[in-house]
């Protein structure tokens, strides 16, 4: 691909990726698997988390305007994220790219499915377990009110971060159902502190990737800048449009994008 449609897709991206809080990963990961089916999966990844780190760090300066940031929750999990997204940028070395199609294609089909089926917050009961009551208003003047069991969402962040660093989706497809639908955020909330966990997590992928040496040169950086100077607009893009669209539009946007990959993915592996 040339220059300007790369950047034309980091566009897309880092709107579409920012506006579910998903940080763009879980769509470019599969763009390139199917755009690029001679790189490793080392690569693609490699690529991805690149992406995704300026995707997420655009779109927590922009949530952040907004106020949506849950930061006390959010410093816990990021720190609990970053060991395994370490892990993961390490692991995705040892698999063959058939099977990593095959495993990305069955993580995406069973986050669309859990998506769909979330209910709205309010309907939504309180995490069980030792909570921490939280209460925020941003900067539209929108209330949250939720209880947050930080413990296990350090715990699952923790998980998150591997997975993510591994399918080099950054964790924001996995993390804010999560977020929403076990440890009781609001969605919006959710999006936003997912951004900000973003940061970090692809943060520390990367730089292991670089020191690792996976795409320091060659076609790798050459396809991972101008995704990520294309990003960077999208991401201030997407937080805007959410500012727009309810919850459960946000959620259904997630899901349907997810089955969508999923199924693309699978056909490529079967075939």
């Amino acid at each position: 691909m040339t220059w300007p449609l790369l950047l034309v897709v980091g566009v897309a991206v880092g709107t579409f990726g920012t506006l579910v809080g998903a940080g763009g990963g879980f769509i470019l990961t599969p763009l390139l698997l199917i755009l690029y089916p001679n790189f490793s999966p080392a690569t693609v990844t490699s690529i991805s988390l690149f992406v995704v780190f300026f995707n997420a760090l655009s779109g927590s300066l922009a949530y952040g305007r907004l106020g949506r940031i849950d930061y006390d929750a959010g410093i816990r999990f990021a720190l609990a994220a970053i060991p395994g997204s370490v892990l993961g940028a390490l692991a995705v070395h040892l698999v063959p790219v058939r099977v990593f199609d095959a495993i990305m294609a069955a993580a995406l089909a069973a986050t669309a499915g859990f998506v769909t089926r979330l209910r709205p917050h309010a309907e939504r009961p309180r995490p069980r377990g030792n909570t921490v009551e939280r209460q925020m208003v941003d900067r539209d003047g929108n209330s949250y009110r939720y209880w947050v069991p930080l413990r296990r969402g350090s715990a699952y962040s923790a998980l998150v971060g591997f997975a993510s660093s591994f399918l080099g989706i950054g964790g924001g497809v996995i993390h804010v159902p999560i977020l929403v639908g076990t440890l009781g955020f609001p969605t919006h909330i959710a999006a936003a502190t997912s951004h900000f966990v973003l940061t970090f997590a692809t943060g520390a992928a990367t730089v292991t990737h670089l020191l690792g040496g996976t795409f320091s040169s060659g076609s790798g950086l050459a396809i991972a800048v101008p995704l990520a100077i294309g990003v960077v607009p999208g991401a201030q893009l997407g937080a805007w449009i959410a500012r727009k669209m309810a919850g459960p539009s946000i959620r259904r946007l997630l899901g349907g994008a997810l089955l969508i990959l999923a199924v693309r993915l699978l056909v490529s592996v079967a075939v």
